[in-house]
């Protein structure tokens, strides 16, 4: 049995019987597979599976709404709460452990433009939009409908359209 990398980690992150419930966790263990056969050397095997790759990941797209290439760079710990519609440009960074709610977009302003890069620990409220060349910092938090075009910083929340980064709570 192969054994593929980050994808116990995203398996952790969900309950028991997740595989019947949660069809985002299809998603990410069809990207987690892509991601495993592109570090294998380049041989029959690894172009069979390849094309077996596109095929689920065409089929788990349409299904559930969720889209992401193996190309995009995930870090383990991957959490998608309420798939669908949830789309991720293939050149961006996102860090371990972060949570994407659905209608989740992750892209460039513009063609050709800059992604965002996340760190670690980051969530993000449905139907946020994080798009630029931005850098979203370790355990930030992206409000519900927000539209984040500035950088966020480490630990910080941004809400609102454009998204406002609100100032942080001082220990009572």
């Amino acid at each position: 049995m192969m054994k593929i990398p980050d994808l116990d980690a995203d398996r952790a992150r969900y309950p028991e019987s997740a595989w019947v419930r949660e069809q985002s966790l299809w998603a990410i263990t069809v990207y987690r597979f892509g991601r495993w056969n592109d570090s294998r050397p380049h041989d029959f095997s690894q172009k069979l599976y390849d094309r077996i790759y596109w095929l689920l990941f065409r089929i788990v797209e349409t299904l559930t709404g969720v889209s992401f290439t193996k190309a995009a760079e995930i870090g383990p710990g991957l959490r998608i709460h309420h798939f669908g519609n949830i789309f991720i440009h293939s050149s961006v960074k996102i860090g371990s452990n972060c949570t994407l709610r659905q209608g989740v977009t992750i892209g460039n302003r513009h063609e050709g433009g800059g992604v965002p890069v996340l760190g670690d620990d980051i969530e993000l409220g449905a139907y946020a939009q994080v798009l630029g060349e931005i850098r979203i910092g370790d355990g930030a938090r992206i409000g519900a409908l927000s539209v984040v075009l500035q950088d966020v910083p480490p630990g910080a929340t941004a809400v609102g359209i454009p998204a406002k980064i609100l100032p942080a709570k001082t220990p009572a």
